[in-house]
């Protein structure tokens, strides 16, 4: 389990393979000094296990099924990642819910100063509520309008300057994850 709180800022070093699976090396000498092989990092908002430690960069095996569901297969050598290490019991929990879970594939609508505009699949937006949960890249945050076809997070400098989301333009395709109590709570009711 994740919080959708950022705590480095990777680069991706190396893709390699195809649609049948890609290896990816990424350098980020912060959470390599912490990390062990198996354990559980969100990496833009798509939980991979670690498979090799090699001094600053970590290496993860993403299988077809990943690729098809996440925005991931874009990654090319220098671009940038959110990488979240997962919560551990005591640590202090200041986003909301995430499981590296991706539900959908985004694509950027708009972009300005006051935030990003997302257009996003039904199957992603018959979970969002203004004021609600929503993980963009495996950033935590809080949905500010809801249209028919998309919706609009509010973007503080801070949050641009630590994650991806300071970069992305318009066009871009990034991974969502909407609050996962949202989908428990309509499989209850349907019962």
């Amino acid at each position: 389990m994740f919080t959708g709180i950022v705590e480095e800022l990777g680069t991706i070093a190396a893709v390699e393979g195809d649609g049948d699976g890609l290896q990816l090396q990424i350098e980020a000498p912060a959470l390599a000094a912490l990390s062990h092989v198996g354990d559980s990092i969100n990496v833009s908002g798509c939980c991979l296990t670690v498979v090799a430690v090699r001094g600053s960069t970590l290496s993860f095996e993403v299988v077809p099924e990943s690729l098809r569901r996440t925005a991931l297969g874009r990654l090319a050598p220098g671009s940038a990642v959110n990488l979240e290490d997962a919560l551990r019991a005591g640590e202090p929990y200041g986003g909301h819910i995430v499981q590296g879970h991706v539900d959908g594939v985004g694509r950027i609508r708009r972009v300005d100063d006051e935030g990003i505009e997302v257009e996003a699949p039904q199957a992603v937006l018959r979970y969002c509520v203004e004021k609600g949960s929503i993980a963009l890249e495996g950033v935590s945050l809080t949905i500010a309008r809801l249209g028919e076809s998309s919706f609009t997070v509010a973007l503080i400098a801070h949050t641009r300057e630590v994650t991806t989301l300071g970069g992305v333009a318009e066009g871009d395709d990034v991974n969502l994850e909407v609050d996962v109590v949202a989908k428990y709570v309509e499989r209850l009711a349907a019962r």
